[in-house]
């Protein structure tokens, strides 16, 4: 009987503390709730954890850049049997990336044919002057056509990780005032402020009416395809 009693007296002050149970168990939800709340919100959306790169235009920059054109022996330069690099120096181009929408995306450059030059090691600087006489004076001819252009005209592809992918640029390209249509693949990386894109691309050089020399040596053995690689940097605006 004492220990009923003493069940009663201790019911009687819990009772008198809680009045209702209600407090404790709603202080108990007041916790639970926002861990429940954070794993729906982490199952509903998980790209929360991998922010896409807001669209943005990006102006190039030829100074960190790289854009070559290889020429084969043989083909359009041939020089004592080397093949050619020859660099594209100077152009200037914009470059818009729109994650949301790829398609929104473009690209636009205008190099000048003048800035091309031979840069291969195994010429010497003499023999490069030659090349570059007759690049510029049989084979681009800047004072008639100053500027070499892209434009595109569309762009497909995928992400591949975060802030990286790869795209499909179509578009026109316009060398000794003939234009026609190519497509250049890209790999497209951003990283804080940068954009680069990488990638290479054939021509053939008949497309556009560009003449070829034998620079003073020899028969020219036709090969008409150049082949143009690049890593280019750009800036955001």
């Amino acid at each position: 009987m004492k220990s009923v009693k003493w069940l009663g007296v201790v019911l009687l002050a819990y009772a008198a503390v809680f009045p209702s149970g209600y407090a404790a168990s709603d202080q108990d939800n007041q916790i639970a709730t926002p861990i429940a709340s954070a794993s729906t919100a982490i199952e509903s959306d998980p790209a929360e954890n991998y922010p896409a790169t807001p669209a943005a235009s990006y102006r190039l920059d030829a100074s960190r850049s790289k854009f070559i054109a290889h020429a084969l022996a043989g083909g359009l330069l041939w020089f004592k049997g080397h093949d050619h690099l020859v660099a594209v120096r100077e152009f200037t181009g914009e470059a818009r990336l729109d994650p949301d929408s790829l398609s929104g995306s473009s690209l636009e450059i205008v190099a000048k044919a003048a800035s091309m030059e031979e840069t291969s090691s195994v010429f010497t600087e003499p023999q490069k002057q030659i090349i570059n006489k007759e690049l510029r004076e049989i084979v681009l001819k800047p004072e008639q056509y100053p500027d070499i252009t892209f434009r595109s005209t569309g762009v497909t592809g995928k992400s591949t990780s975060t802030n990286e992918y790869h795209l499909k640029i179509a578009g026109n390209l316009t060398l000794l005032g003939v234009t026609r249509p190519i497509t250049i693949p890209t790999k497209v990386t951003v990283v804080g402020n940068e954009l680069r894109a990488q990638g290479e691309f054939s021509i053939d050089r008949s497309d556009y009416k560009v003449k070829a020399t034998s620079v003073f040596h020899g028969m020219v053995r036709v090969r008409d395809t150049v082949k143009f690689e690049f890593d280019i940097v750009g800036l955001k605006r």
